[in-house]
């Protein structure tokens, strides 16, 4: 079994969330929208931020994100997840997705080590897997009609795919991915 890395302390940034948006764009996500932003990752890679407005508070959203077998139902693809170690500055957490794309079909295995900043942020980086690399980081803040959820994804496969398929498969994805999240933690909390 590989070793963990020492957690870096200043990689945790204890100070809460600022986001700066529209006020269009707040009315979309009240209502249930789902934001993307698109930015370049590699030369294979791609990486999407999604924002959803969660309609509970922080505290409810926290203790359903950072319950880490739940995710299988928040995100489809995702068929395994499982706390493998836990100590106070790092987890690591084992997925297992089945994704199909086009005419492919593919089986993915990740073992990721978990930083958490508990109530506002989780930080998701690549141990080892079925990726060149990925990284993940899901922030919450409060905001006057619940919580505001921002997932961002950084990902270059190990196979060779165009970027710009990666990153249309996650902005096709990632608001999918995070409604079914909010309704799930509608309908538990």
């Amino acid at each position: 079994m590989s070793s963990i890395a020492p957690v870096k302390p200043a990689m945790l940034v204890e100070a809460p969330v600022k986001v700066s948006l529209s006020p269009q764009d707040w009315q979309q996500m009240r209502s249930g929208e789902v934001l993307i932003q698109t930015a370049p990752h590699s030369n294979r890679g791609g990486k999407v931020t999604a924002r959803i407005c969660i309609p509970r508070s922080v505290r409810q959203v926290w203790s359903q994100v950072s319950d880490y077998p739940r995710w299988v139902e928040f995100f489809p693809d995702i068929t395994r997840s499982e706390v493998r170690s836990s100590s106070p500055l790092l987890k690591r957490v084992y997925q297992v997705a089945c994704k199909s794309f086009l005419f492919l079909s593919a089986r993915v295995e990740i073992l990721l080590q978990v930083q958490e900043v508990p109530a506002q942020r989780i930080h998701f980086t690549l141990e080892r897997g079925d990726f060149s690399d990925f990284a993940a980081e899901l922030t919450l803040a409060e905001h006057e009609a619940g919580t505001l959820l921002s997932y961002t994804v950084a990902a270059t496969p190990a196979i060779p795919v165009p970027a710009l398929l990666i990153q249309q498969g996650m902005t096709l994805e990632l608001p999918t991915n995070l409604r079914t999240m909010r309704q799930v933690i509608c309908r538990t909390c």
